[in-house]
């Protein structure tokens, strides 16, 4: 679903002139534009993204699926995906977030943020080990300067051998 172009600004315009310090501005210029477009997937998105900033990470959620199953594309649904799985890393739910990471990945192969993003996730959730082998693997995989394509065979190597500790432990308990 493409937003149009004059909304599009206007969205814009608003998330320029927030102040993260104090979002209930922002949160109420976004609603206001959610009644008159209740259904576009940008302004669902924005919306979400505004109680996310607010701390209200819950109510963030529900806008950022609401936006996502609305057809948001492009960036935009890219950078919903990390939203979205960072919210609920942020609220302890990190088997939700790797999934949605997962498929964020899927869809946007391209984006480190996505990795990255994902790698603390597993930090978070206490994967360590599987973390730092997932940041190899993105600096291998996205980062082709001369020294990393070098030592590619070694980074892969670590990143796999660093997953497979987390694996094992898992396996352990």
């Amino acid at each position: 679903m493409r937003t149009e172009a004059a909304l599009r600004a206007r969205l814009d315009e608003i998330f320029a002139a927030r102040d993260r310090a104090q979002m209930a501005p922002t949160i109420a210029a976004f609603l206001d534009v959610l009644a008159e477009h209740p259904d576009d997937a940008a302004v669902l998105y924005e919306v979400g993204g505004s109680y996310d900033t607010d701390g209200q990470e819950e109510t963030a959620l529900g806008y950022y699926r609401r936006a996502m199953a609305a057809g948001l594309e492009g960036r935009w649904l890219r950078q919903c995906y990390l939203q979205y799985g960072s919210t609920l890393r942020n609220l302890g739910r990190f088997d939700e977030s790797l999934a949605v990471f997962d498929e964020g990945i899927a869809l946007f192969p391209e984006s480190e943020s996505l990795g990255i993003f994902r790698a603390l996730t597993l930090h978070a959730g206490g994967r360590a080990s599987a973390a730092l082998g997932a940041v190899l693997t993105v600096i291998a995989d996205r980062f082709p300067t001369e020294e990393v394509q070098r030592y590619e065979a070694a980074l892969r190597g670590n990143a796999e051998y660093l997953s497979s500790l987390d694996a094992d432990r898992e396996s352990d308990e």
